[in-house]
């Protein structure tokens, strides 16, 4: 394995100086195509397994969407940072971050192959909420990378890479959900996204190097270390608590649209399973073209121009995407609003990871990528648990169809709540933070 050269990093919170080459930034957000490509097959899989299989009774499928999304929530908040901010006093003859990777994603495939054999809700429920778990004792550990490794002059081009694994990672889990289904088995497609997970998280331990040393302990407990996690000191980084508060909201008129996409296609346009899953596949490649395009030119305007412009640039897209899939009258333009959302989450997924590492406290990135991330995992369990009886309410009382459009005006609401509440967050002036870096470089 791999080793940071001396003097790239330590532990007291310096920004690394050594610029590293494309293929080694490729690698570090690697894991995230594993990591997002089980989010997004587990999410359609589950959708279609409660509408198309009948595990439910009729009219129940959005609450049941929202059943099995609380019962992840918990370990979403719990674990992810409790896990990362450990994660920044461990010391392994692997580095601080490797050895919860290694477990994390050994879990993962198991928990995948009991979500994929599962025959009721109850069951797919389980494994789902064992699922979290393990997923974010991976997760909150691997965030740290990125801060860990990459200089202040590559943190663009590196949260650009996060961006673009992230879009790939969802392409290819909804992608392969989209197939099953029209085969009508999304058994198969857990499966492979289990072997793609493992794949990309040997990538990540065989060929990253380890980072920067751990924090010492100074004596403390274990338990005083997790508790450390969610201790009152954060609340004095408000510029980070903004942050997370629109990141929160944007990421939620995503999963508005993500997390029932296979129950508008069906309840608002009439379509079959088979149906919804070709439909389905024309929305996401639209979106991917879009987004993947958006990727690296949003990241190098964000260096250019910040990255708090960009993002509200991201946040009409959403909205007006999102807001043209709600009330489309055909698939087709349906279909173009994916398209404007995908440009919207290529952007946001580019610029606001370097917005994030641009703020947080060097040392202890563990813990603050692990809290900015249950963020992200609760943004979709909140969105569902919101959507999924709306759905169900408004289907049942102006008939069905209305509830998946009307839950897609909520995700409207959403983006512009989250445009509001990055106002008061305050971006760094990366110019002076590039003359800081070169005369430590010196």
């Amino acid at each position: 394995m791999e080793t940071v050269p001396t003097g790239s990093a330590s532990a007291g919170g310096e920004r690394p100086t050594i610029p590293l080459p494309t293929s080694a930034l490729v690698r570090i957000s690697m894991f995230w195509l594993g990591l997002t490509s089980i989010d997004a097959v587990v999410g359609a899989a589950i959708q279609s397994r409660i509408k198309f299989e009948h595990l439910v009774e009729i009219g129940t499928e959005g609450t049941s969407l929202a059943f099995v999304g609380a019962l992840q929530f918990v370990f979403s908040v719990a674990v992810q940072p409790t896990v990362g901010s450990i994660s920044d006093y461990a010391t392994t003859r692997w580095g601080r971050r490797k050895p919860f990777i290694v477990a994390g994603a050994l879990f993962d495939a198991l928990f995948l192959i009991g979500i994929a054999s599962a025959n009721s809700l109850l069951a797919i429920a389980a494994f789902a909420t064992l699922l979290a778990l393990s997923t974010n004792v991976a997760r909150g550990p691997f965030q740290g990378y990125v801060p860990d490794l990459v200089p202040q002059k590559q943190v663009g081009l590196a949260s650009a890479m996060v961006g673009l694994m992230q879009v790939l990672g969802n392409v290819l889990g909804f992608a392969l959900a989209a197939i099953a289904n029209t085969q009508g088995s999304v058994g198969l497609a857990i499966l492979a996204v289990a072997t793609i997970e493992l794949v990309t998280m040997l990538s990540v331990v065989l060929r990253v190097p380890n980072g920067p040393p751990a924090k010492s302990r100074e004596g403390r407990s274990w338990l005083s270390i997790a508790a450390e996690t969610w201790g009152t000191d954060i609340l004095r980084e408000t510029s980070y608590l903004w942050l997370l508060a629109s990141r929160l909201l944007i990421l939620m008129g995503g999963a508005a649209v993500l997390n029932f996409v296979f129950l508008y296609l069906a309840d608002a346009h009439g379509l079959t399973q088979a149906q919804a899953g070709g439909a389905f596949l024309n929305m996401l490649l639209a979106a991917t073209l879009v987004s993947l395009l958006s990727i690296v030119p949003a990241a190098r305007l964000s260096d250019r121009y910040g990255r708090k412009p960009v993002i509200y640039v991201c946040t009409a897209l959403g909205g007006i995407g999102v807001g043209l899939i709600a009330l489309a009258p055909s698939v087709l333009v349906a279909t173009i609003g994916a398209a404007l959302f995908g440009a919207s989450q290529g952007t946001f997924l580019a610029v606001d990871w370097a917005l994030m590492t641009d703020i947080i406290p060097r040392a202890s990135s563990g813990r603050y990528m692990g809290l900015s991330n249950v963020v992200t995992a609760s943004s979709t369990t909140i969105a569902v648990i919101i959507g999924g009886p709306t759905i169900d309410f408004v289907n049942g009382t102006y008939g069905i169809g209305a509830g998946p459009r009307f839950e897609l005006v909520l995700g409207v609401g959403y983006f512009i709540l989250g445009a509001l509440l990055l106002r008061p967050v305050r971006e760094p002036d990366r110019r002076s933070a590039t003359v800081d870096q070169a005369a430590i470089a010196a």
